[in-house]
């Protein structure tokens, strides 16, 4: 996700990390997704824009362990304000141990983490990862 004023820096951190991203799974709001889509050529699950809905849609799916990592590009204006939807969303990624970054250094820091495995501890907690589904499976044999 990312403000008005934080999409074009959103586009070129994607397209500088295309490699690392290319390989998992990628939602976002309606113009970030199509900026960034058209951009890299990833393929992005497009949800509703962010004022209609689709960050309700992305906590939503933080709440049921479908996310992995949230990058967030807020916008830091002195006449922003913080909505309640940015609270929620920080909310909802405390919640479930969801990584967020807010800023392009951490989003950074978290993107080079995911690629080096880092982050595979979500596999084990999430309740819908395959490690998870195999261990039921195999414990109902």
């Amino acid at each position: 996700m990312a403000a008005d004023n934080k999409k074009e820096l959103m586009t070129q951190f994607c397209i500088a990390y295309c490699g690392i991203l290319s390989s998992h799974n990628l939602c976002a709001t309606g113009i970030t997704a199509k900026y960034v889509s058209e951009a890299t050529g990833l393929r992005i699950e497009r949800l509703l824009s962010g004022a209609h809905g689709g960050a309700q849609q992305i906590a939503s799916r933080i709440s049921y362990d479908e996310i992995d990592l949230l990058l967030y590009f807020r916008d830091t204006s002195p006449e922003a304000q913080n909505s309640e939807i940015d609270m929620m969303l920080l909310r909802m990624c405390d919640i479930h141990n969801v990584p967020v970054a807010t800023n392009i250094a951490t989003a950074e820091i978290l993107v080079r983490a995911l690629d080096r495995g880092d982050l595979d501890w979500r596999e084990i907690v999430n309740p819908r990862s395959d490690y998870n589904r195999r261990r039921r499976s195999m414990r109902n044999m």
